[in-house]
């Protein structure tokens, strides 16, 4: 079958942001906005701003809205239109699921995080550590920082109540076997809690084919508004006690976890980032993204200190290296008065910097790919990087 080309300057033409000197490779903090997803914003605020459930035009318009938003949001994540759960970020929507968890919580029950997490995947057990006496244990990595499956195995006990892992590492692109953690964690009797924020722009979310019980994510990761969303499956969230004001409806079930008004015109943007990403088609974005993956690879210039997976199996097109003798933070600004945008620092990945023995607040530069990059752009980075060598 033949690969599904993707015609990136007309990908580029959609988007005003990208009419500037400036490489963005800072796609792991938040991707750029199609101009089509400014627009649904503007528009919904210029014609249809309203609260819901009042009888007038623009509050029934936002009502649909709303519900379309769901819809859509089961459709990106493979899920339930019920199943989902909008918030202002997936930190705040993953604090709203851990803590109606940890009302079944007991002392001495246990929690796996991974040595690959972003924090907000990690701190509020932590929180739930400090609040409830439950035990917070790490999963170990290998050098090449793939998940050690092994250790990950030897820690699960009968006391195991939850395994939470990243789809894919926002700080060197590691991309676990999904599936794999998942038989892993139910086997044992414990949820198979899901990170995907920085999966999202790179493939296709599928929940019921993972048989993932919780997973969060970001639309701006994904080409869409500053916002969380979640999923859990139907019976679980039913069976949590959800914190939320006493007027605030149950159903569907993952309202119960959306704290007060909804952001009506970043749902509008939501929906058009989804339509976005569609228009596009997963097959066209992953092989251009292995593609670019496969070109920084190969460029890398030598005496980099690169950290990770040596190859584009297993991992999604996010980079970590250092040059030597240099801070991150010098390489991120040489880069960025070269028009290379590129993140330094532990980007709240804290346990993988201590597993890589770096220092934990400069850590190392992050070089992220998404599909509107280009060739062309690849080239600018190793060229600026190598002028440091």
């Amino acid at each position: 079958m033949a690969t599904t080309l993707l015609d990136v300057e007309a990908v580029r033409a959609r988007y005003t942001a990208l009419q500037r000197p400036l490489a963005f490779f800072d796609g792991p903090g938040g991707t750029q906005c199609p101009d089509e997803v400014i627009d649904a914003i503007a528009d919904y605020m210029r014609h249809d701003n309203a609260n819901v459930g009042a009888p007038y035009e623009t509050s029934r318009n936002t009502t649909d809205l709303v519900d379309h938003a769901r819809v859509r949001a089961g459709d990106f994540l493979g899920c339930s239109d019920e199943e989902v759960a909008f918030g202002p970020s997936m930190t705040s929507v993953n604090f709203n699921f851990t803590r109606a968890l940890g009302r079944t919580l007991k002392v001495g029950d246990e929690i796996l995080v991974t040595k690959l997490d972003h924090d907000a995947n990690v701190s509020p057990w932590l929180e739930l550590a400090h609040d409830l006496g439950i035990v917070v244990r790490h999963v170990d990595v290998y050098d090449d920082l793939s998940l050690d499956y092994d250790n990950l195995a030897s820690q699960l006990t009968d006391r195991t109540r939850v395994v939470a892992f990243p789809v894919a590492a926002n700080s060197v692109g590691t991309a676990p076997d999904v599936r794999r953690i998942v038989e892993l964690a139910h086997g044992a009797g414990a949820l198979a809690w899901a990170d995907a924020v920085h999966y999202g722009p790179h493939g296709p979310i599928d929940v019921a084919a993972w048989d993932v019980d919780v997973l969060v994510c970001s639309p701006y990761k994904f080409f869409g508004p500053h916002m969380g969303l979640g999923f859990g499956k139907k019976e679980l969230l039913e069976s949590w006690r959800a914190y939320k004001v006493r007027p605030a409806a149950d159903e569907p079930v993952g309202h119960r976890f959306e704290h007060g008004t909804c952001q009506h015109e970043l749902l509008a943007g939501f929906v058009a980032a989804v339509d976005y990403i569609e228009s596009l088609g997963w097959d066209a974005i992953v092989a251009h993204e292995h593609s670019l993956g496969e070109r920084f690879l190969a460029g890398v210039p030598e005496g980099v200190d690169l950290y990770g997976l040596p190859t584009m199996e297993g991992r999604v097109p996010t980079f970590c290296f250092n040059v030597p003798g240099r801070t991150s933070e010098e390489v991120a600004i040489h880069l960025a008065e070269r028009d290379v945008a590129v993140w330094w620092g532990n980007y709240y990945a804290v346990e993988t910097m201590k597993r890589l023995g770096l220092d934990p607040w400069m850590g190392a530069v992050r070089a992220g790919m998404v599909h509107y990059n280009t060739a062309e752009e690849v080239d600018r980075l190793h060229a600026g990087v190598a002028e440091l060598l």
